[in-house]
């Protein structure tokens, strides 16, 4: 069966369609994060009244996710934002002092070693619950997490 051209060029928009539907991405942001180590002592820190912010990581995976790596330490009685959600998921791994995780409403008392999760799109937030500071290491996966 021998195909015309006025046919062929009928099917040219539905082979470009994918092309054109695909988002602009940049050569930096395809590339994936190389193996690496993060000594603490040399991660930037960000501090505020209430808490410090150690970046570790920020990029894509080499299966296409997003990760987002940091540390954060919170004065007794902090938060570091209300309550919230978003696309992609996130991990606590607590390092030290005694943290509540709200979860879809629910509170869970967290101390060091412990971890906590919430998937897509669950309402969550952190609070420093304890009598002295509170570190933790946040992991975000997923849509938006390097972002």
């Amino acid at each position: 069966m021998s195909t015309t051209r006025r046919e062929l060029f009928s099917m040219l928009p539905a082979a470009l369609i994918p092309v054109f539907l695909r988002p602009a991405v940049s050569v930096a942001q395809e590339t994936p994060l190389p193996s690496a180590t993060y000594p603490f002592d040399k991660l930037p820190v960000q501090t505020t009244n209430t808490m410090q912010i150690r970046a570790v990581l920020k990029g894509k995976l080499a299966t296409g996710e997003s990760l987002e790596v940091h540390e954060t330490t919170l004065a007794p009685g902090g938060v570091p934002h209300p309550p919230h959600r978003h696309v992609h998921s996130e991990m606590w791994l607590i390092r030290e002092g005694t943290v509540e995780l709200l979860i879809s409403g629910a509170k869970y008392v967290l101390g060091p070693g412990s971890v906590g999760f919430v998937h897509s799109n669950d309402e969550h937030g952190i609070s420093n619950v304890g009598t002295s500071s509170a570190s933790y290491f946040v992991v975000a996966i997923g849509p938006g997490a390097a972002s």
